[in-house]
């Protein structure tokens, strides 16, 4: 059966998204190839540091299919010789007659694939599903190369008076099963999860990401516990189940300087610690798991943000609204300038 372009791009993004947090510092990339007659010869996901690049992977699954093909890759084909040489000279070799990619590479060093194809009769189109890219599995790496920084996503679950806890400090579980599989799917996928000493102490959480049959995932990010108090060496953080990094700070600017080296960090922390990191403005997105359920008391998901009245409140707008079982799962990112709805 022929498969149109965007069908192919979706799988591809689908590809990106199940390698998210093992490629590092290499993007997520997902590649697709059509063979002449529009129909799927190979797919394909980068490979950890050092290994394949998506394209790669696609044709070798394509094999001589990919003569006189379509390559459908969600980021443009890189044009340097890396750990790995360039996807351009594998593209060429294959004999693909077209090429589809959804974002141009932003990084100098790698750019200029789709110029090189295009001067050797490749048939290149740019953009296609763009946006479900640069909102998807390269969310987090096409903001590391705009700033410089790691991209911070704030995540926290909520009753649906926002509340994070009841009035005695109790707290588990204020979602559902469903939810709290997801946070683990996320956390499997970040460079870094940061709590401050409080959560631990309060909480004593373990920060790693478990499968549905509660054993441990694969891949675990790096613990990250910020504040000037000890830690005990009993604390569940601080278990052989993954790394740990203690921050002496209370400085979300020197917390991100720490962890420069990371692309995609998840604040976990209390409403204390994401109170400083939304008034520092170092917050890129919110992802909030909120539950139908009443709490009341004085136990907020957030502290102070330095709102000094509603003119001057925080103005985020939602990117994704979601059902996570009995749930929502709420997307947020900064509302763009001028925006007041």
């Amino acid at each position: 059966m022929t498969v149109a372009p965007e069908a192919a791009m979706r799988l591809a993004v689908e590809q990106a998204d199940s390698v998210k947090g093992a490629t590092y510092p290499n993007p997520p990339v997902g590649a697709v190839i059509l063979d002449r007659d529009g129909q799927i010869a190979g797919v394909g996901a980068t490979q950890p540091a050092g290994g394949p690049h998506a394209e790669v992977m696609a044709l070798r699954q394509a094999g001589p299919r990919a003569a006189g093909g379509t390559a459908v890759v969600t980021l443009e084909p890189c044009n340097h010789h890396g750990r790995t040489p360039p996807c351009v000279d594998a593209l060429l070799d294959a004999g693909v007659a077209a090429v589809i990619y959804a974002v141009a590479d932003p990084n100098p060093v790698a750019a200029g694939g789709s110029s090189r194809l295009a001067e050797a009769g490749v048939k290149v189109t740019a953009g296609v599903s763009a946006d479900a890219v640069t909102r998807g599995p390269l969310r987090e790496w096409l903001h590391k190369q705009r700033t410089g920084l790691p991209h911070v996503t704030w995540k926290y679950a909520t009753s649906v008076d926002g509340r994070s806890a009841a009035a005695d400090g109790s707290s588990q579980w204020i979602t559902s099963p469903a939810a709290r599989s997801d946070v683990h799917r996320i956390r499997a996928a970040a460079d870094a999860i940061v709590v401050g000493t409080g959560t631990v102490f309060a909480d004593d959480p373990a920060l790693t990401a478990r499968l549905a049959d509660g054993t441990l995932a694969e891949r675990q990010p790096l613990r990250v516990v910020v504040g000037e108090r000890d830690v005990s060496s009993d604390a569940k953080v601080l278990n052989d189940d993954s790394r740990t990094m203690i921050i002496r700070t209370h400085d979300p600017h020197e917390v991100l300087r720490s962890l420069s080296d990371r692309t995609d960090i998840l604040l976990e922390g209390g409403p204390t610690l994401a109170g400083a990191f939304l008034r520092a403005g170092v917050i890129d997105r919110i992802v909030a798991y909120v539950a139908p359920i009443l709490l009341g008391g004085p136990i907020t998901a957030v502290d102070d943000v330095g709102v000094p009245n509603i003119a001057h409140a925080q103005r985020w707008q939602f990117d994704g609204i979601d059902p996570i079982g009995p749930d929502v799962r709420l997307s947020l990112v900064p509302a763009a300038p001028g925006r007041d709805d």
